[in-house]
């Protein structure tokens, strides 16, 4: 099946451009979070509330010559953040610029506006990749199919987190929840209709130092590779029949199940395990770190009459702020 996707697409009309702007959105991973790497699969859902919008040109004056480019980013990132991000973007930026077998460089002036939050598990990264990808594209007045386009993003998810499993690329460009494995993504069946309720807990997630202290732990233990994508699998698949059959007292548990599989594996943080459970206390179905671990944020499985409750509670629990994010097959009826 093929994947529906919310980037905007390149102008039809094929003039030429001063400015290229491209846009992508967040994503929140249900699960699968590591597993995926080794094969397993993982489900993911859009969180269109979230967005970033990339702006390329290429000034006819000034700078240091062909081939540079500079970024400016909104908000507040951190400096190493801005640097591994920008880092990743260069290459994408030299990438698309072979594949589009572009004989020139010129230089160019990248802005970005983001609206999702930096190292919380929400594919920041990636939606900033994609939508420069697109920026570039209206710029060049280039077309670039979904693979091209899922590569591309690819270069710059490995720069900044090692080995990525592609689950954001594909992610941060869908318009409904998908499965995704070794590479390939498919849209899901959706039969609840139940919201899911992000909260930040304010702590920069530690995607890199995650997936090295499960490596570790895989390495002193024989046999804990295979246990561990075994469990994860199995959760996966219980939970994606549980969303298509309607049953979400079952997809909840399963949620809960995965993050103490994480918890487990020393992946999640004293303030998370917090949020998980005043999420479960306030009557969330489900509740579980969602994104590479040590910080970032919490998912939790909700009823739509129980969101307002949730949500007060998790802010008392020290959640800095939180989305409601209501799920979506892919006719895009609320479900």
């Amino acid at each position: 099946m093929a994947l529906s996707t919310s980037a905007e697409g390149v102008s039809a009309d094929r003039r030429a451009r001063s400015v290229g702007v491209g846009r992508a959105h967040a994503k929140a991973v249900l699960l699968g979070e590591h597993a995926v790497v080794y094969g397993a699969p993982a489900l993911a859902v859009p969180v269109p509330q979230l967005t970033v919008t990339a702006s390329v040109h290429s000034p006819r004056h000034g700078g240091d010559g062909p081939g540079e480019v500079s970024f400016t980013m909104t908000g507040s990132p951190s400096r190493p953040m801005v640097a591994q991000a920008t880092d990743g973007l260069r290459r994408l930026i030299g990438e698309f610029t072979a594949t589009m077998g572009l004989a020139d460089s010129p230089r160019l002036e990248v802005t970005i506006d983001g609206g999702i939050p930096h190292g919380r598990g929400l594919g920041s990264s990636a939606a900033c990749a994609r939508a420069v990808v697109h920026a570039l594209a209206e710029l060049y007045d280039r077309e670039v199919t979904e693979r091209e386009t899922f590569d591309l993003v690819q270069t710059a998810e490995n720069l900044a987190h090692g080995r990525s499993s592609g689950v954001d690329a594909r992610a941060v460009g869908a318009l409904a929840p998908l499965l995704f494995q070794r590479g390939e993504v498919q849209e899901l069946s959706i039969g609840c209709y139940d919201v899911l309720v992000l909260a930040d807990s304010g702590v920069v997630g530690r995607t890199k130092d995650a997936v090295e202290l499960l490596r570790e732990g895989f390495q002193r233990h024989t046999g804990a590779q295979e246990r561990f994508v075994d469990r994860a699998a199995g959760l996966t698949e219980q939970a994606r029949l549980a969303l298509a059959d309607g049953r979400p007292e079952d997809l909840g548990a399963r949620l809960t199940d995965y993050h103490d599989l994480l918890r487990a594996a020393g992946l999640s943080t004293n303030a998370i395990d917090t949020l998980v459970e005043a999420a479960l206390t306030a009557g969330s179905l489900g509740a579980k770190i969602t994104g590479g671990g040590l910080g970032g944020c919490v998912l939790a499985l909700t009823r739509r009459e129980q969101a307002a409750e949730v949500t007060r509670e998790l802010h008392a629990a020290g959640a800095v702020r939180c989305w409601t994010v209501p799920l979506k097959g892919p006719d895009e009826h609320a479900c």
